[in-house]
């Protein structure tokens, strides 16, 4: 039998959950699909979150024939196939998932394909396409992020399932319990798949009560799981509050409660909300006051990534004691929100001519790269121009703090190197 996550994927755009800013009403994804203009795209993002289901929706919306293959298990033949189907057909949408293993002999075959749109092609991958997906394939497709679904996304789908006759596990008198709803929804990191499967093998092992009633409970959601609730709340917030807890506990140096704090998670299973957490707070908390204990974080959430639980708990827990009692700037955070708040008010400019792209025939003309000073140049490899579009010549968006024995000496040097170029 199928998988509960395999019958309930989507077979339209407006059954997919969570992802509104792809296929929302008015969205990239949503334009294509409505004017039958699609192009080949890539989706990344982790595991569950719906990159297969916006595949399958984007092909039942469409009416065109959906293929699935995968770029490292599947051949060249199998590619044949498809090609062949799309010469009779017109158009085939084709799944090529972890298609950032997609070998050369593959993608040599397959770039004809998508240039005469025959095949329209959605890869799916966890990694970066911009570094792990070769050029050519990048260039003929559109990249979109795919985010891990909202808790409230994933208890919609979860309900979803339950009242569904026909593809889910409507047929059967089931009961589940709100927290257990609350906790399958907010204890799998934003996959659905995951959350799905443990719903589906909670409902197939319950026996029924005495009135034949199947009662899925907190416990029973648990072990189906394999995670412990960190709290029982009527809202599901609990999950939130302690990730909340955890980095203001940093953020306010108390050592204690931030291990507290991260040994609740840790012992709930979730070591990636953990890992995700330790890499923000880092450079947002701690930045510039202390940058080799970034360094060092992110060396910690390596290892851990590489044990598991529960050796991860290890070099976690040094990382969450020296970034406790480190020194704090959140000067980086604040200099680059300044920065996108002009950019979202307006304030852009032009870029200054002297600084515009001169490699290539004719730029001179235009006077582009024109009067460029090169700082290897001159003495101590500086000299003063004006890098900032007009509008914004004299904006100012680093504030140095003075905390810790780093970030004062690049306030210094920002300093006498902002006194140098407006005095020239």
């Amino acid at each position: 039998m199928q998988p509960l996550a395999y019958r309930m994927r989507p077979t339209t755009i407006e059954e997919v959950v969570g992802q509104q800013n792809l296929i929302g009403p008015g969205k990239i994804i949503s334009r294509m699909v409505k004017a039958k203009l699609l192009s080949s795209m890539i989706l990344y993002g982790p595991p569950g979150t719906g990159k297969t289901s916006i595949a399958s929706a984007i092909a039942g919306s469409t009416k065109y024939a959906f293929r699935m293959l995968n770029a490292a298990t599947d051949s060249k033949k199998d590619l044949q196939i498809v090609a062949e189907e799309a010469k009779m057909s017109g158009t085939v949408i084709l799944l090529l998932d972890e298609i950032h293993r997609l070998d050369k002999t593959k993608q040599d075959f397959l770039l004809p394909h998508l240039e005469n749109g025959h095949i329209i092609l959605i890869g799916a991958t966890t990694e970066n396409p911009y570094i792990s997906i070769n050029p050519a394939i990048r260039s003929r497709t559109q990249i979109f992020e795919v985010k891990p679904l909202s808790p409230d996304d994933i208890l919609v789908a979860l309900k979803r399932s339950v009242t569904d006759t026909e593809k889910g596990l409507g047929q059967l008198n089931l009961h589940v319990y709100p927290e257990a709803f609350t906790f399958l929804s907010n204890s799998t990191n934003g996959d659905l798949r995951s959350s799905l499967n443990a719903l589906e093998l909670a409902a197939q092992s319950t026996d029924p009560d005495d009135n034949g009633i199947i009662n899925i409970t907190l416990p029973i959601a648990e072990e189906c799981l394999q995670k412990k609730a960190i709290t029982q709340d009527k809202d599901g917030d609990a999950h939130y509050d302690v990730i909340s807890a955890f980095q203001k506990s940093i953020r306010g140096s108390d050592t204690n409660a931030a291990l507290h704090y991260m040994a609740r998670l840790l012992d709930s299973g979730d070591l990636q909300s953990v890992i995700r957490r330790l890499l923000v707070i880092a450079y947002e908390d701690i930045g510039l006051a202390n940058p080799s204990a970034c360094q060092r974080t992110v060396a910690a959430v390596t290892a851990a990534e590489h044990l598991g639980l529960p050796e991860a708990r290890i070099p976690l827990a040094d990382a969450v004691i020296e970034l406790t009692v480190s020194p704090k700037s959140n000067s980086g955070i604040s200099a680059i929100d300044a920065a996108l708040a002009d950019i979202h008010n307006g304030k852009i400019g032009d870029v200054p001519d002297h600084l515009r792209d001169s490699h290539y025939k004719g730029a001179a003309k235009l006077g582009r790269g024109v009067n460029y000073q090169y700082p290897h140049n001159f003495p101590n490899d500086w000299i003063a121009q004006q890098y900032l579009p007009d509008k914004l010549k004299n904006a100012e968006y680093y504030v140095p703090k003075s905390n810790g024995q780093i970030e004062p000496r690049f306030g210094e040097q920002y300093e006498r190197l902002l006194n140098a170029q407006r005095k020239n």
